[in-house]
């Protein structure tokens, strides 16, 4: 069947793309829109009382992610946050910065950019289920290291690093740590201290907080060089007025993810335990990406061999099932999700692989639904029925 686009009937499973709304974000963001419209930075009371609101919602957010307020800078998203770090940690003479290759384009592509200006840059190798490799870490070349980069839940496979103890070694060894967290954030419990992380980045619109706002955590005693000029706000790391009816939905977002983030959580894994044993009951020789690790509550990569990655993506969005290939930052691309060649898959797999991404407005009948239509068009494109 052909989907309406001016009418949402579909199922949506390509969360950890963007997430929708939360219908209480959209009224925090209203009320602060007329409320809390003037520039923070104002000398008079309309100023005040923005500037009121944008130091609750750092209070708040530092609060719920274990972290000082005076550590959190404001941003537009974890690109830029990324961004920040990445540049903001490589500074003077070409060093090497340390990432693993299955980092996101946010931080991958800023440091091809250090590449091309005669930095170095060291790959850290994974497992075949994407996790670090603990054995390398004290063969890195330290003494040359200015930066380490690693993603904390992975955006294609959902699996889960432990950073702690590479974070640890960078304090000992005094190179800064940076963790992406943009996927975590708001789907799991996140302490930024615990972490031991120089800098952490996130986005609101991961869980269901607005577009075009985020956050980058940096730690009380890091020095993080400004990337961007024109204004002392963010304590002079990131210029330019702050969106605080953005901030003050990314806030509540969080706030809704803290208050029931372990019935949430255990939800959303039972809902993508159903789909993931569901499809490789009925769809043979099934393969789900990093089974064996820990992984976020609501990401399910799978591939199905025989089958065509963009055949089936295709054909499940004319059945009304949005998902994805991959990185959506990286569409178009015909080469296989980067986490996945990381793994070292076989390329039957690379090739066949989807994901699959749910979100706290996910409900059992859509994963019921979904599940009959997956398994229908997989039989379909493999020729059996």
């Amino acid at each position: 069947m052909t989907q309406d686009l001016n009418t949402p009937c579909g199922i949506y499973l390509d969360n950890n793309a963007t997430t929708r709304i939360a219908p209480e974000v959209l009224e925090v963001m209203a009320r602060h829109g007329a409320t809390s419209f003037a520039n923070p930075g104002s000398r008079h009371w309309a100023g005040r009382k923005a500037r009121q609101a944008l130091d609750e919602a750092r209070e708040s957010l530092a609060a719920i992610l274990g972290a000082h307020p005076d550590e959190v800078v404001f941003t537009s998203g974890g690109t830029e946050s990324n961004n920040m770090a990445v540049f903001g940690f490589a500074q003077g003479p070409p060093a090497i910065v340390a990432h693993t290759f299955a980092e996101h384009p946010s931080v991958a592509e800023p440091c091809h950019v250090l590449r091309d200006r005669g930095w170095r840059l060291h790959e850290l190798a994974v497992d075949d289920d994407g996790l670090l490799r603990p054995d390398q870490y004290r063969a890195l070349p330290w003494s040359e290291l200015r930066l380490v980069s690693v993603i904390l839940a992975h955006n294609e496979t959902g699996v889960i690093q432990d950073v702690a103890p590479l974070a640890a070694l960078c304090r000992e060894q005094g190179v800064p740590f940076h963790t992406d967290a943009v996927q975590a954030v708001g789907k799991i419990p996140i302490n930024f201290h615990r972490l031991g992380a120089s800098s952490m980045s996130l986005g609101a619109h991961k869980f269901h907080g607005p577009r075009g706002v985020g956050a980058l955590l940096v730690g009380r005693d890091c020095r993080l060089s400004p990337t961007a000029w024109g204004g002392h706000q963010e304590t002079g790391r990131r210029p330019g007025t702050e969106a605080v009816p953005l901030i003050m939905g990314m806030v509540r977002a969080l706030e809704l993810f803290d208050a029931e983030r372990d019935a949430r959580r255990t939800r959303l894994a039972n809902l993508r335990d159903i789909l993931q044993e569901g499809l490789l009951e009925s769809c043979a020789g099934a393969v789900v990406n990093g089974a064996r690790a820990h992984r976020l509550p609501n990401t399910l990569n799978i591939a199905f061999p025989g089958v065509d990655g963009e055949a089936l993506l295709v054909s499940l969005d004319l059945e009304g099932v949005a998902c994805s290939l991959g990185s959506t930052c990286a569409s178009g691309a015909a080469e296989p999700a980067a986490a996945l060649v990381a793994m070292r898959l076989p390329a039957e797999i690379l090739k066949s692989s989807i994901r699959l991404s749910l979100a706290a407005d996910t409900t059992r009948a859509e994963i019921d639904s979904a599940l009959s239509v997956i398994s229908r068009v997989v039989r379909r494109l493999r020729g059996q029925g």
